[in-house]
């Protein structure tokens, strides 16, 4: 595993997975439509920017009522194995990467700065979606599904990042492209640089805009602190 750095720098870069590395969201609505449909509904712009950053439960519970279905256990279950399937078959093919994500993460690494991926994406389509990006970037990975509940924008996800990484979350840099998921890097401490892509993100507190990764380095990165 790669060391926390020094105090010169973050101590770990804590990176988004979907809309911040790769451009998947635009594959999440495929997904998400055609999810729609099958239930018998539609689903509008607005209500699909509403699920940018949504963990699967979350988001099957928001497309049942947006369709007028019974919520149940039953039924967000059915509906999250429908989406997680139909995704499975678009995650496997290469995805796309967002200007200047895979520059960035390779000057990160080859700088010896510790990095975690940390997305609300399941662990099963993010071993697909990492069959892209590549494994070796990162030292750990926190999935949607192993943060007990307590997704994005709950603090938990970049907690527990840090705390896998033996990192203070208050020296470490997240990006992020999203309201939940800069709102739950913030909650935890981190300094966030925010590249929106589909969704607006507010100003705030310990957030700097960037319109791409493009040029993104370790020297960047440590400014942000």
């Amino acid at each position: 595993m790669t060391r926390p750095s020094d105090v010169d720098g973050p101590a770990a870069v804590l990176w988004d997975m979907d809309g911040t590395l790769v451009d998947t969201e635009k594959l999440w609505d495929v997904a998400l439509y055609e999810a729609a449909n099958w239930l018998g509904g539609e689903l509008s712009e607005q209500q699909r920017a509403t699920l940018v950053g949504s963990n699967m439960a979350s988001t099957a519970r928001y497309l049942l009522g947006a369709t007028g279905r019974p919520v149940s256990a039953e039924s967000v279950t059915e509906v999250g194995e429908w989406i997680r399937a139909h995704t499975a078959t678009l995650f496997a093919d290469e995805l796309p990467w967002r200007p200047g994500a895979r520059e960035a993460l390779a000057a990160v690494r080859s700088a010896g700065i510790a990095s975690a991926l940390v997305t609300s994406t399941e662990r099963s389509l993010t071993e697909l979606a990492l069959d892209t990006i590549g494994r070796e970037f990162f030292d750990v990975t926190v999935c949607g599904d192993e943060v007990d509940g307590l997704n994005k924008p709950h603090p938990e996800p970049y907690l527990r990042a840090a705390r896998l990484l033996g990192a203070d979350p208050e020296r470490c840099v997240a990006v992020e492209d999203s309201p939940p998921g800069t709102e739950s890097a913030v909650a935890a401490g981190c300094s966030v640089l925010v590249v929106p892509n589909d969704v607006r993100v507010e100003p705030g507190t310990r957030r700097t805009f960037r319109s791409s990764l493009v040029g993104v380095d370790a020297l960047s990165l440590a400014r942000l602190l």
